[in-house]
């Protein structure tokens, strides 16, 4: 169960960065930061998932 949850981390990682990335190019400072919000959530939670399984 551990796993789909940092599988899940990961894949809000990865969306993320694609939010960042894709904001960039249309110049939207707000996608930008709705994606770094996302990566950094995403990362916390896969942190806290992690920790708390050891």
């Amino acid at each position: 169960m551990k796993y789909v949850l940092v599988l899940v981390a990961l894949i809000g990682v990865a969306i993320g960065v694609a939010g960042v990335v894709l904001g960039e190019a249309d110049d939207s400072p707000g996608l930008q930061f709705l994606g770094v919000l996302l990566v950094v959530g995403a990362v916390v939670f896969g942190v806290r998932t992690v920790r708390r399984g050891r």
